[in-house]
């Protein structure tokens, strides 16, 4: 029995040594390939000793173990250390353009560039990429079109390529995204009119870029599940129709600093409505002051500020519950606004200032700034504005 335990131990002594140091390539050689030209188009001189690409080693495989030298960062693995699943880099300051040989990582779900200097296009190959669910290529220098390809992505649930260069066109078949939950291309140099929406969107922003026209309802048709909308720093016109703050699961707008000049809003169904934020303030929004922005229960902030509103502030305003941010500033309101917005121990923050309201209490924080000139107040109501007391 000796003679058979002792070799039998040696052998399970050893097995450590074989299989960290003699490992076999386990990982797909097109990945292999396709990650040996990703750190090809990246330059040498922006690759920094202690960054994830300056331990990309080839002589290693990529998805042996232990990694103590080489890949130490940056990848994940399938469980049978095939396939590369995650590609997600540190924030090195990385310079250099993203290679259409992408594509060849095939089992990405991941592909995370966000926080370096990368440029030039968007290589349309990535739509090759048919298991990625997160695209997330925010704070680079990437320029040129989204391209339309990457609509054919039907898995993908978050895209982020926010704080870029890009140019031209929304995708016109954006609405085939179906599994796509947020979308975020905010900060860019996009133009045109918004598209169809994909369906299943909790989060939608394209703030600071120069899309134009107006929001139709045919973009946000069946967004049933839609949350946020963060359209601020545009060229949208027109009318912003009450079928919009209506959108079921609507809970915080922006469109703030936008064209806009005039908004209609009507009250939700007796199901509720889930508003919470609300903000035009910078339009061109003339009229008066909607009193059905009272008939949303939960409406805790709403900016209209510098815009062309008239007539007095609705007495509802000053009723509704958890209202706290009320910004009405920079228009050309009348009247004397509701007491209830300085009494009750209400706790409304804001501004009501630079209007032409009379008897706005000096001692409330609500009135700074002073209101508007008499005479300002006169012309903008054809002479026949009350000077104020």
């Amino acid at each position: 029995m000796p003679k058979l335990i002792i070799p039998d131990l040696f052998l399970l002594l050893l097995l450590p040594f074989f299989s960290t140091n003699n490992v076999q390539a386990t990982t797909s050689p097109a990945d292999i390939s396709a990650l040996k030209a990703f750190k090809a188009s990246i330059k040498p001189s922006s690759i920094l000793p202690w960054s994830c690409l300056a331990s990309w080693n080839f002589n290693t495989d990529p998805c042996a173990f232990p990694r103590r030298t080489h890949f130490t960062c940056g990848l994940t693995c399938s469980a049978d250390s095939t396939r590369i699943t995650q590609l997600v880099l540190d924030p090195a300051g990385y310079s250099g353009t993203l290679t259409p040989l992408i594509s060849r990582l095939s089992h990405l779900t991941t592909l995370d560039l966000s926080d370096n200097s990368f440029y030039g296009a968007i290589p349309p190959s990535i739509s090759s990429l048919f298991n990625l669910q997160t695209l997330t290529l925010r704070s680079n220098s990437f320029s040129g079109a989204v391209p339309a390809s990457i609509t054919a992505l039907k898995s993908l649930q978050s895209l982020d390529i926010s704080h870029n260069s890009l140019t031209g066109l929304l995708p016109n078949s954006m609405n085939s995204l179906s599994n796509l939950r947020r979308l975020d291309l905010s900060f860019n140099k996009l133009s045109g009119s918004l598209t169809k929406l994909p369906p299943n969107l909790l989060e939608l922003a394209l703030k600071h870029n120069s899309l134009s026209g107006s929001l139709s309802k045919s973009s946000f048709d069946g967004l049933s599940q839609l949350e946020v909308v963060e359209l601020s720093e545009n060229a949208f016109t027109g009318t912003l129709q009450g079928w919009f703050f209506l959108l079921p699961s609507l809970q915080q707008v922006d469109l703030a600093n936008n064209s806009l000049t005039r908004i209609e809003v009507w009250k939700p169904a007796d199901s509720g409505s889930n508003l919470v934020a609300v903000d035009l303030g910078f339009n061109r929004i003339e009229g008066y002051l909607p009193v059905n922005f009272a008939s949303h229960p939960l409406l805790s902030s709403l900016s209209l500020r510098y815009n062309r509103l008239r007539g007095t502030i609705p007495m509802e305003y000053s009723k509704t519950k958890f209202l706290k941010r009320l910004f009405l500033d920079g228009n050309f309101l009348i009247g004397k606004p509701p007491t209830g917005l300085f009494t009750g121990g209400t706790s409304v923050s804001g501004s009501l200032g630079d209007n032409c309201l009379q008897g706005c209490p000096a001692s409330s924080q609500l009135c700074a700034p002073s209101q508007k000139p008499n005479a300002i107040c006169k012309q903008a109501y054809g002479g026949k504005g009350k000077p104020r007391s």
